[in-house]
C-alpha cells in the first residue's frame, strides 16, 4: 500500500464523514433547534441587571456623565 492509495482512502473517509455531518445537521429532528434558533435576534429580553457586564457599563456611564 503506497502513500496515494493511503490518501485516497483518507479522502474517501472524509468525504463519507462530511455527507455524513451534512445529513446530522439538517434532519427533521434538528428542526426544532433551528427555528428556536432563528427566533433569537427578534425575542427582546432585557439583560439581566444584577450582572457584571451591566454593572461595568452602568459605571462607566456614571464616570463619563461626571467628567
Amino acid at each position: 500500500m503506497d502513500i496515494n492509495t493511503v490518501r485516497g482512502l483518507l479522502t474517501l473517509i472524509l468525504l463519507i464523514l462530511f455527507i455524513g455531518i451534512v445529513f446530522w445537521a439538517f434532519s427533521s429532528r434538528r428542526k426544532k433547534d433551528f427555528e428556536e434558533a432563528a427566533r433569537l435576534p427578534l425575542e427582546d429580553e432585557e439583560p439581566a441587571e444584577n450582572s457584571d457586564a451591566a454593572a461595568r457599563q452602568e459605571h462607566k456611564r456614571e464616570g463619563r456623565d461626571h467628567e
